[in-house]
């Protein structure tokens, strides 16, 4: 299981007064409820009728991701926010509800590489004609729909107004739950890496983007087989990347701005900074065994360089007195070392903030 939650929304299509939609949608919530903890996973039901969303009415294609309403923004942040879908719908004249078709077509970049699963209802056919007509559209959108669905008649599932359908029901409910999380956690590489915010790498199909806490259990496992050279090189096991529990890492992941380097889902190097006054303080610079001598160090070292800000000084580094490569590489790349290596035997190593680290900075 993913050590990241799986954010699902849950989407009442119908926005008819007195229709079925809100009660189908409280009944997949509480079914599927309980197995959300296990799986990692927060749902967040939404009508489209809270929405209030008119027909398009934006001036640029959505695939621009352009927006001047500030209804299509506040659809776009859900949208955005959202790792995957669940849509609960009626079936309109063999088809889906225009609501749910316009909801769709508002946006573009925001669908895309997320997984999408169908809870329908209906009559003669239980709604599953809506769920094929919404399937030609969504893959469009680059969604990739579930073949996990629940389709319920109404007249098997439904008693004096209250939403009570058979045991298979629900047990299809938790099946379409579990795949849509299996799915987005598969699909999460394919959407980070085409994210406006992210930064292409070094490498075919590397991204740099801000590690947040929640990644705390990749930077503790990358943090204890990258530091074992310095524990050998320095003859301790005093480091403190070796050491750090995963709330200690979750912690330090709050406070210090730190980037990781991610490929196919594999995070493969990182790098913090702090600011202090007048200095970047620059640590935790740190790329898997089995990829170094390859510039990725250089390239992290350098991307977090430039993060200088407009008065900062110095960029400010540590290493341990005896790892010479280290050492051989922070002085190739312009540092000095400003202490010999105390008590802890750790060397501080600094670097001016030249005009075009402060350019790169602005840029």
């Amino acid at each position: 299981m993913s050590t990241k939650n799986v954010r699902v929304l849950v989407l009442v299509c119908s926005t008819r007064p007195g229709a079925l939609g809100p009660a189908v949608g409280r009944w997949l919530v509480e079914t599927v409820g309980p197995r959300t903890a296990q799986l990692g996973a927060e749902l967040v039901p939404l009508s489209l009728s809270e929405l209030s969303l008119p027909f398009l009415d934006e001036e640029d294609h959505p695939s621009a991701g352009v927006y001047t309403q500030e209804h299509t923004k506040r659809w776009s942040a859900l949208v955005d926010a959202a790792d995957g879908f669940v849509v609960v719908t009626p079936e309109y004249n063999h088809g889906m509800p225009a609501t749910l078709k316009n909801a769709l077509d508002y946006l573009g970049r925001e669908w895309a590489w997320k997984p999408i699963g169908f809870v329908s209802y209906g009559n003669t056919s239980s709604g599953t004609r809506s769920v094929q007509h919404a399937k030609q559209v969504v893959t469009a959108l680059r969604l990739v729909p579930l073949g996990s669905t629940v389709a319920l008649r109404i007249g098997e599932a439904v008693d004096g107004g209250r939403v009570l359908p058979p045991a298979a029901a629900a047990e299809s409910a938790v099946r379409v739950l579990d795949e849509l999380v299996r799915a987005a956690n598969a699909l999460r590489p394919m959407r980070e890496i085409g994210h406006p915010d992210h930064r292409a790498g070094p490498l075919p199909g590397s991204y740099l983007r801000r590690l947040a806490p929640q990644d705390s259990a990749e930077v503790l496992a990358l943090q204890r087989c990258c530091w074992v050279d310095e524990a050998l090189a320095n003859d301790t096991l005093a480091v403190p990347a070796l050491h750090e529990s995963l709330e200690q890492v979750r912690e330090w992941l709050g406070t210090w701005t730190t980037s990781g380097l991610w490929q196919d889902g594999r995070l493969l190097g990182m790098v913090r900074t702090l600011r202090a006054d007048d200095d970047l303080h620059v640590g935790r610079l740190g790329v898997v065994p089995d990829l170094r001598g390859r510039g990725i160090g250089r390239w992290l070292l350098r991307a977090a360089e430039a993060t200088a800000e407009p008065g900062c000084v110095r960029t400010v580094l540590h290493t341990g007195a005896r790892s010479r490569r280290n050492l051989s590489f922070y002085h190739g790349e312009g540092y000095r070392s400003t202490s010999a290596g105390g008590a802890d035997g750790v060397v501080r190593l600094t670097k001016d903030v030249t005009r075009q680290e402060l350019s790169n900075a602005r840029n």
